[in-house]
């Protein structure tokens, strides 16, 4: 990868950190060049982001998508040097509280977002439901019910949209007024992400529809593996896509009220929101389809997206 992170207005602005007594990285330059070369090597929405964001805020975004990126990875891929996928994440966990007591780290990546936190003022314990999640995804597989699955995603989603909010600001001097809407983001997305891949998890001995749901609409897990797409199963994908619109619809309203990056943000709500009619599109087929936006079709989200932004 190359970039041209010193060019005056480049990628990565002054790395000064305001009121700080102490340098966190002697070189913070190249822990947040770390962070890009993870973030474009394992992102697909890399190249998206880095046109929609402010150039300003990437350095930001890469260190976050980095710190939980490697999280994920010690679950769901390797757990390399450690005797277990639980040995590796609760090690990446203390690494992480260490990174924030000393100021420093062996880890780029934590060298690079503790310098991100500092700079923005983003809190530590803004993780600490990641860590709970990424412990849980060991043990897990199945929620009984939706407010089981709204405990994972507090986790595995919530605090991003939140320590995003941080990096691109607000307009209201108290940030945290701006975390329903976040919080509304996260849902919209992950559920979007969830009703995408049902047949992708069951495959992975994963299912996120909550078995209240299941029941409710007479679906077995027999049905899931059968790839059964009838009646039952299309009113049970249509009350989960009711459930996510009304996230959509809150998070909507939210967007105004961030001081950079709203078309950034509304483009990917409307993409991620496109996932939805996609699935209609394919006959409510998640088994053997993956519901995509043609080029085309992101181009019409995104010029309805501008067209958004420039109302405000």
């Amino acid at each position: 990868m190359e970039l041209d992170i010193n060019k005056p207005g480049g990628i990565l602005p002054s790395l000064a950190i305001p009121g700080a007594g102490r340098q966190l990285s002697p070189t913070p330059t190249a822990d947040y060049l770390a962070c890009f070369q993870i973030m474009q090597a394992a992102s697909k929405n890399y190249s998206f982001a880095s046109r929609v964001l402010p150039p300003g805020k990437m350095h930001h975004v890469a260190a976050l998508y980095a710190v939980m990126r490697v999280g994920d990875d010690r679950v769901d891929v390797g757990h390399y040097g450690f005797e277990s996928p639980l040995a590796a994440i609760e090690d990446w966990q203390s690494s992480y509280w260490r990174a924030f007591e000393t100021g420093d780290s062996p880890y780029p990546v934590l060298r690079a977002y503790v310098h991100t936190a500092h700079t923005l003022g983003i809190s530590p314990d803004l993780l600490n439901h990641y860590f709970r999640a990424m412990i849980e995804d060991l043990t897990i597989t199945r929620f009984a019910t939706y407010d089981d699955l709204l405990h994972y995603m507090e986790g595995s989603a919530v605090p991003v949209g939140r320590i995003m909010t941080h990096i691109l600001g607000t307009t209201s001097p108290h940030i945290a007024d701006a975390y329903p809407a976040a919080d509304a983001l996260s849902h919209a997305m992950q559920l979007s992400n969830f009703w995408r891949d049902i047949g992708e998890d069951w495959r992975r001995g994963r299912v996120y529809i909550p078995r209240e749901d299941l029941d409710r609409f007479g679906i077995s897990e027999s049905d899931l593996a059968a790839q059964r797409i009838d009646a039952r199963f299309r009113d049970l994908l249509e009350f989960e896509f009711e459930r996510t619109e009304r996230y959509y619809e809150q998070a909507r309203s939210g967007v105004a009220h961030l001081a950079t990056g709203r078309l950034g943000v509304m483009s990917a709500l409307e993409l991620y929101h496109a996932i939805l009619p996609g699935i209609r599109r394919n006959g409510y087929d998640v088994f053997s389809q993956r519901a995509r936006a043609t080029d085309l079709r992101k181009a019409g989200l995104v010029a309805r997206s501008v067209l958004a932004w420039l109302a405000w």
